[in-house]
């Protein structure tokens, strides 16, 4: 097994008698990048905040490259916890070149082959001389991540790194960061709300959700397995479709759809139903209609009401044209099974 890079343990945080953190537990393996997503006000952010020593908490525990820093024997003081962070507006020194940022917080007389390193890491050797303003906002945030690389940190913290850059931006940046921690074998966690760039970014996947981790495991795990009503609605454009449980699988008005949990025969559960695993096809004998379609580029996701009418979404190449107001077939052949929860509340 992997050694545990960081460890929090039971922590709690409240402000103004709002709970930020109510007993969270999250490990860290050495080498990974951990994703982190969940809603604002969640306390993703309040959960950097504690593993820097920024903020201290009202309970718990947290140990960092095996040394407690939050615990029974005290706090260690920020500076003394080999935490690095990349903040979402970068917090370069507008007055300072690119190599005098990256310079700044290294220790010893002479860093200047420390920084030629971090800029080769981050390819940005060219660029040592230029000030911040000179630079895109990739390149700014590759300094940032140098920056914070230098000293060598036990973790990495990135909150929300990505959301000052527009969309083109994001997903070059995203896919160069990632390069850059996987060939320094960094240990990072990276603090996101939006589900593609979690799934895309992280080793491991941590949802958090009302001050706790709801489910922790690999991007596939997260969202092909959601372990709560929540994850399941959280990672993805989910539908519930009621059922009952029986020997041959979950009967739903669309049809009978297989568990990928274990569940009690006759009992009664929501069927947790993503657009990509729904087929529609014109049929005009069908209850069900099509109500909309939303055009995203390459696909098209319609938004279907059944006969009883509860609405599914279904995800289809941006060739097949459906209008509004046609009656279709909707057939569910996902390939997989589907998770259940227990307990109709659609």
């Amino acid at each position: 097994m992997k050694e545990i890079a960081v460890q929090c343990e039971g922590l709690v945080k409240t402000f103004e008698d709002a709970g930020a953190l109510s007993g969270l537990n999250l490990l860290v393996l050495k080498g990974e990048i951990m994703a982190l997503i969940g809603p604002s006000g969640c306390g993703k952010t309040t959960l950097l905040r504690l593993i820097t020593g920024v903020t201290e908490p009202d309970a718990g525990l947290i140990v960092i490259g095996g040394k407690p820093v939050v615990g029974p024997s005290g706090l260690v003081p920020p500076e003394r916890r080999r935490v690095g962070m990349v903040f979402q507006n970068y917090a370069l020194f507008p007055h300072l070149s690119v190599a005098a940022n990256v310079a700044y917080g290294l220790k010893g007389p002479d860093p200047h082959e420390k920084v030629r390193a971090m800029l080769q890491l981050v390819n940005l050797v060219d660029h040592a001389n230029r000030m911040p303003h000179e630079l895109s906002g990739g390149e700014q945030q590759r300094v940032a991540l140098a920056r914070a690389l230098g000293p060598q940190p036990d973790v990495l913290l990135l909150d929300e790194p990505f959301s000052n850059l527009d969309a083109g931006q994001r997903v070059q940046v995203r896919n160069e960061v990632r390069a850059i921690l996987r060939m320094g074998g960094t240990t990072a966690i990276f603090v996101t709300h939006h589900q593609e760039e979690a799934l895309f970014m992280g080793d491991r996947v941590a949802v958090q959700n009302q001050g706790r981790i709801e489910q922790t495991g690999t991007p596939d795990e997260v969202f092909g397995n959601p372990a709560t009503r929540f994850v399941a609605e959280f990672m993805g454009e989910t539908d519930f479709l009621p059922g009952e449980v029986t020997s041959e699988g979950v009967q739903t008005e669309i049809g009978m759809l297989q568990p990928s949990n274990e569940i009690s025969m006759g009992a009664q559960v929501d069927v947790a139903v993503r657009a990509d695993d729904v087929y529609i096809s014109p049929d005009p004998s069908s209850g069900a209609i099509v109500l909309a379609r939303e055009f995203r580029g390459m696909v098209n996701v319609y938004r279907v009401r059944l006969p009883s009418g509860r609405f599914i979404h279904s995800l289809q190449r941006h060739t097949v044209q459906i209008a509004p107001a046609t009656p279709v077939r909707v057939i569910m052949e996902p390939g997989h099974g589907l998770t259940c929860f227990s307990g109709s509340q659609s």
